[in-house]
């Protein structure tokens, strides 16, 4: 059976878009079919699919004020709770397929509830991701390196440490230990530098996914735990650098967090995948 996908990003974090508005084209999205669509070589290609479902279709988000959902899929199949670049590219999606108005904040129902996104002038997505949940201090090791990591949570958990240097951090980011007993489920980690007053770089391994070119989520926590290392007053905005391009985030004076970024859809087509 063919059916329609498209093919989008947010600063090289990339998925694929599988409209499916009433649930009936794919059912129980499987994970075979997950790997498959994301398979670099042999599928479409992407770090995870984004599934556009109305909120009254998929169980998991029924009793959400939102009209539409978003049902992600890590690379290997696997659900996410959340999925900060993926849910600016689902918007834009939206805007462009005539299904939501963008004058108007655009909600979408996740399995971390509700997310609010506004589209500026200038053609980048704004998402406000809620509250962060900062969880304490945890730690991630490879053989012979250890490093203490701040645990933060935005929908997905995060282990944030930071580095001296991340151009070494590549066998670091291949399969990094953490505390199982913190992280039942696996967490993503994020290894981070300093380069200069709020402005800070990362690279980031996602559970399910390995090493990506960013990571929405990940770059939040990553600004709530260099703005708690400053003391930076809220309200304060960070530029935080990722290998795929760059995000602003603001931790605002009423606990939110605000991120910022570029969100294209690429191609489309059909498949049979």
């Amino acid at each position: 059976m063919n059916y329609p996908f498209l093919k989008g990003h947010g600063t090289e974090n990339d998925f694929v878009l599988l409209p499916d508005h009433d649930g009936s084209l794919h059912g129980d999205l499987s994970i075979e079919r997950v790997r498959a669509l994301c398979d670099r070589r042999a599928g479409i290609g992407g770090d995870g699919v984004l599934r556009v479902i109305r909120t009254a279709a998929l169980e998991a988000g029924r009793g959400q004020d939102a009209e539409w959902f978003m049902d992600y899929r890590n690379h290997d199949g696997s659900l996410s709770e959340m999925c900060g670049n993926g849910i600016r590219v689902f918007a834009r999606h939206l805007v462009e397929e005539g299904l939501a108005d963008p004058s108007q904040p655009i909600p979408v129902g996740t399995r971390d509830g509700v997310k609010v996104l506004t589209l500026g002038a200038d053609g980048l997505v704004t998402a406000d991701l809620g509250t962060p949940k900062v969880l304490g201090d945890t730690e991630v090791s490879v053989p012979g390196h250890t490093w203490r990591a701040r645990h933060i949570d935005l929908g997905n958990p995060h282990a944030v440490a930071f580095v001296d240097a991340l151009e070494h951090a590549g066998p670091l980011l291949e399969a990094p230990a953490h505390d199982v007993g913190v992280y039942s489920a696996g967490v993503n980690v994020e290894f981070v530098v300093r380069r200069g007053p709020q402005h800070v770089a990362m690279r980031v391994h996602e559970r399910g996914s390995g090493e990506t070119r960013s990571c929405g989520t990940g770059a939040c926590a990553v600004m709530v735990a260099a703005a708690l290392a400053d003391d930076a007053p809220r309200g304060t905005a960070y530029t935080v650098d990722l290998p795929g391009g760059t995000l602003s985030i603001t931790w605002t004076t009423d606990d939110r967090v605000l991120m910022t970024g570029p969100a294209l859809i690429v191609a489309r087509g059909t498949t049979a995948l």
